[in-house]
C-alpha cells in the first residue's frame, strides 16, 4: 500500500513533504518549523526521521528545531556531512536503505550543488527531488556543471513514468513562462499552466510523465532544432536551455 504523501508549502516558496505508513512518519526536509509541526500535532503524528537532500539553508534551517520538539534522527548524504546538520545516518547513492518498511533509492543528483540527493520509493512511486529536478525547470547550477546536471537529470528521467516528482520549490510562474518561451506550441505545457492557474492541479508534484511532456529540461531533444542546435548533443542543447534560463 503507498505511503501517504502531504505536501506542505513553508518560506516563500519551498515545499517540504511528509510521508507517513509503514508504523511511522518521515519529513523530507526542513525549511520551516512551524507549519511542520502544526501539521504533525494536527495529525496526531510523531516524525520518525529528517531526510535531507542538500545542504542549502532553506533546506535544512529548521532541522535542530524540529529534532528538539520531536526527536526525529536526521538522515542526509555522506558526500555533503560537513555542511548538513548533524547526521544519525549518512546514506551513500546506490547503498541499500528502508525506511517506513519500504526500500528507498539514493540517487546523486549534483548540479545544483555537489553531493545533492534524490530520494526514490519505488514502491510508493515517488521521487523527493529537491532542488535538482523541479516543477517545469531544474535548479541553477551553483556548484556543478551543465554535464554534471544534465547526468543528473538523465538518471531521473529514468525511473518509471508513474513516479510523483516531488520537487523543493514552486518556481512555477517563473519557469512556465520560459518553458513556452521556448516551446510555444507545446499542447501539454499550455494545457498544464491553464491547470495551474486555474487550481486544477498543484504546481507540484507531478509525475515523471507529466514533466516529460511539459519540462523543458527533459525535452532536449524536441527543442534541438527549434533552438538552431542539430549537431549539437543532449548536454549541449541542455546547457544552452540552461544558459538562456539563467538570462530570462
Amino acid at each position: 500500500m503507498p505511503l501517504d504523501l502531504v505536501t506542505l508549502r513553508c518560506l516563500k516558496d519551498n515545499y517540504a513533504y511528509l510521508l507517513h505508513g509503514g508504523g511511522g512518519t518521515v519529513l523530507i526536509d526542513a525549511p520551516e518549523a512551524m507549519p511542520i509541526l502544526t501539521e504533525l500535532e494536527a495529525r496526531g503524528w510523531g516524525l520518525d526521521a529528517i531526510l535531507l537532500t542538500h545542504h542549502h539553508d532553506d533546506h535544512i534551517q529548521a532541522v535542530a528545531e524540529i529534532v528538539a520538539a520531536t526527536g526525529a534522527k536526521v538522515i542526509g548524504a555522506d558526500a555533503d556531512a560537513g555542511r548538513l546538520p548533524p547526521l544519525d545516518l549518512r546514506v551513500r547513492p546506490g547503498e541499500p536503505l528502508e525506511i517506513l518498511g519500504e526500500p528507498v533509492g539514493i540517487l546523486d543528483v549534483s548540479g545544483h550543488t555537489v553531493g545533492h540527493i534524490a530520494f526514490h520509493f519505488p514502491q510508493s512511486a515517488m521521487a523527493f527531488t529537491a532542488d535538482s529536478l523541479m516543477a517545469l525547470g531544474c535548479g541553477r547550477l551553483f556548484e556543478g556543471d551543465p554535464a554534471m546536471m544534465w547526468d543528473s537529470l538523465s538518471r531521473l528521467n529514468a525511473l518509471p513514468g508513474d513516479t510523483l516528482i516531488c520537487s523543493g520549490h514552486d518556481y512555477c510562474a517563473a519557469n512556465g513562462a520560459f518553458a513556452l518561451s521556448v516551446d510555444p506550441d507545446n499542447a501539454a505545457l499550455q494545457d498544464r499552466l491553464a491547470d495551474i492557474a486555474e487550481a486544477r492541479s498543484p504546481c507540484a508534484p507531478a509525475t515523471l510523465e507529466v514533466e516529460r511532456a511539459t519540462n523543458p529540461f527533459l525535452r532536449v531533444a524536441a527543442l534541438r532544432s527549434l533552438l538552431g542546435l542539430e549537431g549539437a548533443d543532449d548536454a549541449q542543447v541542455f546547457a544552452r536551455l540552461r544558459a538562456m534560463k539563467d538570462d530570462f
